[in-house]
């Protein structure tokens, strides 16, 4: 399997598309500005304990308090506690654990009432970013997720993958972690250590304290409510976790963002920075690489399947609803209708595993397929759906097909679900359903051509409309009878026209000579 990063950097957001074999199957999004991502610590103030809930409300800067439930305080928590109090005292000047005397286990049959009181100061990561109308979900179970380990302060268990399943492996692993792990951290061996030596653990291990060592620098001058340890962005996060030798490309049309990508993979995979590309093509990155038609076809409410069935996916806040629909397959003999349901689900067994992944759809997931009479196919439905879904790196849970049908899954719920309106407003004309007269389209892209002449002395400019319009304009440019040469000769200014087939027929967008929009 090929695997490509395709990377689209604008001034405001980077939107990262994971493509397999050319098909996209993960399309992330992150603000560059964002606050509140998973993995991020900061040093919060409790604000209300709620006994009735056995949890507490706490204050991390964000417009609703977070939610932090007694069972993510972690069973380290005093340790942690004792770790704040005495590294803001001074009298933890070490970082590192050594001389730390570990505090017993909470009980976790205990209240939080027992552990917190009102205003006072504590450690949190974010477990889960806001969601709709929540705020953060936390915990103080802190850990640092790196290439081949997670570290975890507090603890002294040493634990391997389950997805590593050679046994022989699983217990090298465990013995190189328990001879380089430093004292009071917990190990966490990842998936993608199998086969690898004691100095790449024993590196990835040592930079992982280094962060440790910032948090214990940060705590001793943070007021709360503060960050003082942000998780990597999303796009370092990514290649973290996917990085392998079945990657074969990283396109960014961003030179700063490019030369990053490369810093980070230059410190975990030296042999693979020159799989990073940056793109310098005219056209937009993802218009390019097929990314902007695969997005409108795979998002909105209808996904069509091969064959004429199609999905159906409503989002409610309690949960995700997916009806499966045959279109015109389901005529003919009973027997024809059962391999025909069959093979229709099949398939949408496949691309709902794929939109799951896609769309970053958590929580419950109730799936309505093509009622099946025969056992065999409802077995063979489950069987392939819970195949697919192994390529998911989000935990999940998957319940056979109920005798109604259904099929309930639950998926890891970390961040909002990923929506791309996929019907857009019409831009002729705003939704109205009028429209401007044709003739007049001319006159109107020649008054702003003045105006951005004349008045506002612009020293080069782009022209951006639909392929036919941008044909009509410089028609006859030999002749010199085009508007294009008509304009040079009257405001003095070779207007640069650029086809874009996105474009609505009459829509047009003037660029600047930094080839940023000007907005008229």
């Amino acid at each position: 399997m090929n695997s490509e990063l395709i990377i689209d950097a604008s001034s405001s957001e980077v939107t990262i598309a994971l493509v397999e074999d050319k098909r996209l199957v993960e399309l992330n999004k992150e603000k560059k500005e964002n606050s509140f991502s998973v993995g991020d610590i900061y040093l919060g103030r409790v604000k209300k304990l709620m006994p009735s809930l056995n949890a507490a409300f706490v204050d991390i800067g964000y417009e609703k308090d977070a939610f932090l439930h007694y069972l993510d305080l972690g069973p380290q928590v005093h340790s942690l506690l004792k770790f704040m109090k005495t590294t803001v005292s001074g009298s933890q000047s070490e970082a590192l654990l050594n001389d730390f005397e570990i505090e017993p286990d909470i009980n976790k049959a205990g209240k939080v009432g027992q552990v917190l009181t009102q205003n006072m100061n504590i450690i949190v990561q974010i477990a889960k970013e806001p969601i709709s109308t929540k705020g953060p979900r936390i915990s103080s179970e802190l850990s640092f997720a790196g290439r081949f380990v997670v570290l975890v302060p507090f603890s002294d268990i040493v634990s391997v993958s389950q997805k590593i399943k050679s046994s022989v492996e699983r217990q090298r692993l465990k013995r190189l972690a328990q001879s380089i792990k430093p004292r009071n951290f917990g190990i966490i061996v990842r998936t993608v250590a199998e086969g690898k030596k004691v100095a790449d653990l024993d590196a990835d291990i040592q930079d992982l304290c280094s962060r440790w060592v910032s948090l214990h620098e940060m705590l001793k001058t943070s007021e709360p409510p503060t960050k003082i340890l942000g998780e990597m962005n999303r796009t370092s996060t990514i290649l973290r976790d996917l990085l392998n030798p079945n990657f074969n490309s990283i396109q960014v049309n961003d030179a700063s963002l490019a030369e990053e990508i490369k810093s980070y993979i230059r410190s975990i995979a030296p042999d693979q920075v020159e799989i990073v590309k940056l793109y310098k093509g005219k056209m937009p990155v993802f218009e390019n690489f097929g990314v902007d038609k695969q997005i409108k076809s795979l998002f909105g409410k209808t996904v069509t399947l091969s064959g004429g069935s199609y999905l159906v996916i409503e989002h409610t806040e309690a949960l995700h609803v997916i009806d499966v629909n045959s279109g015109g397959r389901n005529k003919g003999a009973q027997d024809n209708q059962e391999s025909n349901a069959l093979s229709v689900n099949i398939a949408a067994a496949k691309e709902i595993a794929r939109q799951l992944r896609l769309r970053d759809m958590g929580g419950i997931v109730v799936i309505d397929f093509i009622d099946m009479k025969n056992t065999l196919h409802r077995k063979e439905l489950f069987d392939t759906l819970r195949d697919e879904m192994k390529l998911d790196r989000a935990r999940h849970t998957i319940l056979p097909p109920s005798k109604f049908g259904l099929v309930q899954l639950t998926r890891e719920r970390v961040r909002p679900v990923t929506n791309i309106i996929t019907v857009e407003k019409c831009p002729s004309c705003d939704g109205t359903g009028e429209i401007k007269a044709s003739m007049l389209l001319i006159d109107d892209i020649e008054n702003n051509i003045r105006y951005l002449c004349e008045e506002q002395n612009e020293p080069a400019l782009t022209l951006q409309v639909h392929p036919f319009l941008a044909s009509f304009l410089k028609n006859g440019l030999l002749t010199m009878k085009s508007f294009q040469w008509k304009w040079f000769k009257k405001y003095k200014r070779w207007l640069k026209i650029e086809p874009v087939s996105s474009y609505h027929l009459m829509e047009y967008h003037f660029q600047n000579k930094q080839g940023e929009e000007i907005k008229l």
